[in-house]
């Protein structure tokens, strides 16, 4: 790299799964970047519902006001569920195989989501208390995780994606992969190799490869599903049966972000892909 890397975009997903929102600045907080999948939908028996099954979540829209997230679908009334309330009622929640305490978000948004999702569910909010560890075998460190899948972010090269696009008869933009840190100014899958790091004014570790599943197939503005660009990845990024494109990380220290933030580098690893 002839120049350091520089934060060029900041994504959060307020609700699991649900529409992201671009943000020119962002605090990290215990669980990742602040309100990042502090809200999920759940089903009658609190299993966690994603776009890997239910497509139509990706046309669910999230926009954060001072007081309200706002939440906007296809045919749907908009639907404001208040920021600064943290009663409701208890439920027990699973993600994955970690199970969770959360706040249910009440009636109006459960009849919302069943209405559009087709199928009865409700939509739960994270408790402040909540307490969900990632996997101890990439953070040695107890590390904290929202409801994301994994871990608290994950990472992106714009590099990454251009030579991804180069591969592709159509061009795909970086929203099919959910990221919520992308990075210009490095060649690609740099990150491949990034160990320790510092964006703005936190301290970052890249723990894992974010191992790909049908989402990235999903076209997040219609909600159609096709084969690419899974097709594609698997003719060069698969290691172990895995198809991997962006980087999970963790955070050592709390603090802002901002685009434009230089990328500092402390520390690199072997890739996958060249070991």
């Amino acid at each position: 790299m002839t120049n350091t890397p520089v934060l060029s975009a900041i994504n959060i997903y307020p609700v699991k799964s649900c529409r992201g929102i671009a943000l020119k600045t962002s605090h990290i907080d215990t669980w990742g970047l602040k309100y990042d999948r502090n809200w999920m939908v759940v089903n009658a028996e609190g299993g966690f519902l994603t776009q890997r099954k239910f497509p139509q979540m990706a046309l669910i829209e999230t926009e954060l006001n001072p007081d309200t997230l706002l939440l906007r679908a296809p045919n749907m009334p908009e639907l404001r569920i208040p920021l600064s309330v943290q009663s409701g009622d208890k439920l027990d929640v699973t993600v994955w195989n970690d199970h969770c305490q959360a706040i249910d978000q009440g009636t109006e948004a459960a009849d919302w989501l069943s209405n559009y999702m087709g199928l009865k569910c409700r939509l739960v909010r994270i408790r402040e208390n909540h307490t969900r560890l990632a996997d101890p075998h990439y953070t040695p460190q107890p590390t904290q995780v929202s409801f994301a899948d994994d871990y608290p972010l994950m990472l992106i090269s714009e590099a990454s994606l251009t030579d991804l696009n180069a591969r592709l008869a159509e061009p795909l933009p970086m929203n099919r992969f959910r990221p919520n840190l992308v990075v210009a100014g490095c060649e690609p899958y740099a990150e491949d190799k990034w160990r320790t790091m510092q964006i703005g004014e936190v301290m970052f570790e890249v723990v894992k490869p974010c191992s790909r599943c049908a989402i990235i197939n999903t076209n997040q503005t219609t909600g159609s599903r096709g084969k690419q660009p899974m097709v594609t990845l698997a003719t060069y990024r698969r290691v172990r049966n895995k198809i991997l494109f962006g980087q999970h990380l963790t955070h050592t220290r709390l603090g802002k972000v901002q685009l434009g933030d230089a990328v500092e580098v402390f520390k690199s690893q072997d890739s996958v892909f060249n070991s």
